[in-house]
């Protein structure tokens, strides 16, 4: 295979194609992903120069193609032909929710007799991350991705009759309606890194 990259002009579908990869809806959420300042981001866009350096970054962190991201032909990743997710990562800090991208997930990591999320989203909460389906039709005892008063995290659920649920986390549990709590979604798989 032979590629054909102007280092010259190109880079803002470039950029964009990038951000698509990750996943990320705006420039500003790539900006702080790379770390750079969004200024600085809006230079490179301007200048439309080719950014190898980016371009390098987004196939080892997302698994994107060369040739998808430098002329928007081919596969978008590696994985296409494998049986794999691409699910959207979200980062928890101090009960706020970042985006952080898109999470490549190999469908066997469900164990057999176990359904494949349907609507996955992976939520990473310090060296956790948890991998949680948000298309559910009833809470059951488990732990879920809950939001209590515009602060989000993992919480063990027990339900308690009738339509209440015992919450318990970190903190002290407590008990309250269901309609109290914002459920996101069950947690279906936990990947605890070192």
């Amino acid at each position: 295979m032979s590629l054909k990259i102007n280092f010259e002009s190109g880079g803002t579908a470039v950029l964009d194609r990038i951000i698509e990869a990750y996943g990320f809806k705006t420039k500003v959420a790539l900006a702080e992903h790379l770390g750079i300042a969004s200024s600085s981001l809006a230079m490179r866009y301007r200048r439309d120069y080719f950014p190898s350096d980016i371009v390098v970054r987004c196939m080892a962190e997302t698994g994107a193609t060369l040739e998808w991201l430098t002329t928007g032909t081919g596969s978008q990743f590696n994985g296409d032909e494998l049986d794999v997710l691409r699910v959207p990562k979200h980062k928890i800090v101090d009960g706020q929710v970042y985006d952080a991208g898109v999470m490549l997930l190999d469908r066997s990591v469900f164990l057999p007799g176990k359904n494949v999320a349907q609507d996955p989203l992976a939520a990473i909460d310090g060296t956790t991350i948890y991998v949680v389906e948000r298309e559910f039709s009833e809470v059951y005892d488990g732990e879920w991705l809950v939001e209590i008063e515009g602060k989000t995290g993992i919480r063990n659920l027990t339900r308690i009759p009738v339509k209440k649920v015992r919450v318990s986390g970190p903190s002290a549990a407590f008990d309250c309606d269901l309609a109290d709590i914002n459920i996101i979604g069950c947690v279906v798989l936990t990947i605890i890194n070192g």
